[in-house]
């Protein structure tokens, strides 16, 4: 059964906010008892945060979709919905968030470190936070944003001070359970260690943890063997050491010869498409070998032999044998000695500073462009009129008519205007497709709750318009004499009807005209 993963793809869904509530307050002797409808709760966000005691990313790999709580809808009787549960999800240190892209999102490192991956959509304002002076009672709510939803890909990279890098069987596994409390698998067959193992070391005043990182093999940089998916690991040690087996009995093999393998490797994560930014300057890390299994007689008459070849690279060469626990003092030593020089030389943490980028004085906060798909269309982004059209509830008039207004307020249509828009031609914002009616701009007009008397098309002629033609036609006829009589198109009683100079007859309706 899988016991530590180091890479996984996670599903997360932030959660939708709630809906506003449009309610009017009913009670007994108040008539006008005004909007009292509530707004919605806020979504819940998915937040990654450090924890020291998790160590792998296991649980991901069973549970990979994770949301969270959606926010309660508002209720009548200014009642706020409540906001959604936040979820936070454990990882450990060290923990690097990437899209799907590979593009990196966040390095997570230090417990409690926090990084929130999607937001919960903003709850929807019920009508009693919407009315104002021109709109006292409105018949509408505005709907809660959806939560954001993104697929990411999590990597861990162990925060170890040093990496012990070999060919698989070299010793790493007992060398980090002779100088640590760690207790690996250790086995006399290649590839027994399968996952990093972390162990912690006291040398003196000096504490440092070791990363035991699996067997390397050449073309490991390309995917072969196992070292693909751990060579991550060793991005963030300070010092790396070569754990060398002086006793192997593979033709084609010796310790020079390895240790030029492991650093062909090294050097080819670094510069190939796999490292990351922490990888780029592998090359400079300090260097240690270990000639391991000096314990066996062919061991140590080979570690004699390579040993001043190495010394001459300018390496560091130490003797041991995991089994006895020759050199181990030595080595432990001399790692504490290089990892407390890196930590030295590392600049102070500098405390976050807050960043303000207040936006520019031209800045409308949305664009106006052609619509490349259709001509005579036009593509309206920006932040703002895309959540204004996600919050609209285009079933309700009066809802649509607020928007129209709020995209006046800002500018929309004089944008349009100014980009070649005419009325009817078709605008895009968010998804919603409509016909542009600059009308829809004026001022809001008080109407029926739910209704906006500026959508409401009505050819009819008005009753002044009725009237004028009325005293027109009894004009025409004042001269007296009997017949048909046929009156103009445009009249709103058109048709012929009969007269006889003092009454006019139409349809079985009789109207005196004296």
């Amino acid at each position: 059964m899988t016991s530590f993963v180091d890479r996984v793809v996670l599903h997360v869904a932030a959660g939708d906010g709630g809906h506003g509530c449009a309610s009017v307050h009913r009670e007994k002797f108040k008539p006008l008892g005004g909007p009292d409808g509530g707004n919605g709760g806020n979504g819940g966000d998915v937040v990654l945060v450090v924890d020291p005691g998790v160590h792998t990313l296991l649980d991901f790999h069973f549970r990979p979709h994770q949301s969270a709580g959606n926010g309660r809808p508002g209720q009548g009787g200014n009642k706020n919905g409540a906001a959604g549960a936040a979820l936070e999800l454990a990882v450990p240190d060290g923990t690097v968030a990437q899209d799907t892209g590979g593009n990196q999102l966040a390095d997570l490192t230090g417990a409690g470190t926090r990084f929130v991956v999607a937001r919960g959509g903003r709850g929807g304002l019920g009508n009693a936070a919407l009315a104002s002076k021109r709109r006292k009672a409105p018949g509408f709510a505005l709907l809660g944003e959806p939560g954001e939803r993104h697929d990411l890909v999590l990597e861990l990279k162990s925060v170890a001070d040093v990496g012990l890098v070999g060919f698989p069987s070299a010793g790493k596994s007992s060398l980090i359970a002779a100088i640590s409390a760690a207790r690996p698998k250790i086995a006399d067959y290649p590839f027994t260690t399968l996952v990093p193992n972390l162990g912690v070391v006291s040398a003196g005043d000096s504490t440092y943890t070791v990363a035991d990182v699996p067997g390397l093999i050449p073309g490991a940089a390309e995917g072969k063997g196992l070292g693909l998916e751990f060579l991550r690991h060793v991005e963030r040690c300070a010092v790396l050491l070569h754990v060398v087996d002086t006793a192997t009995a593979e033709p084609g093999r010796d310790p020079v010869s390895d240790v030029d393998a492991i650093e062909r490797e090294l050097a080819q994560y670094s510069g190939g498409r796999h490292g990351g930014v922490l990888a780029a300057d592998l090359a400079d890390r300090p260097r240690l070998v270990a000639l391991n299994k000096v314990d066996l007689p062919e061991g140590r008459d080979l570690a004699d032999l390579v040993r001043p070849e190495l010394a001459a690279r300018g390496l560091p060469v130490f003797e041991i044998s995991a089994v006895t626990r020759e050199g181990l003092r030595e080595v432990s030593y001399a790692l504490a000695e290089r990892v407390e020089a890196y930590r030295a030389s590392q600049p102070d943490p500098e405390p976050t500073r807050i960043v303000l980028r207040p936006a520019a004085v031209d800045d409308t906060g949305f664009t106006v462009e052609s619509d490349p798909g259709e001509p005579e269309a036009f593509l309206v982004r920006g932040e703002k009129p895309e959540r204004w059209i996600r919050q609209t509830d285009f079933s309700n008039d009066e809802a649509v008519g607020y928007l129209a207004d709020r995209l006046a307020r800002i500018g929309v249509e004089d944008g349009l205007a100014r980009a070649g828009a005419v009325p009817g031609s078709a605008v895009t914002i968010g998804g919603v497709t409509f016909d542009w009616e600059p009308t829809l701009g004026a001022r809001a007009v008080a109407g029926r709750r739910g209704s906006d008397p500026r959508l409401e098309r009505d050819d009819r002629a008005g009753a002044s318009d009725r009237l004028a033609a009325k005293r027109a036609r009894h004009a025409r006829f004042a001269g007296g004499g009997d017949g048909w009589v046929d009156l103009p198109d445009d009249d709103p009683d058109g048709g012929p009807v009969w007269t006889d100079g003092s009454s006019t007859v139409d349809s079985g309706k009789w109207t005196d005209t004296r």
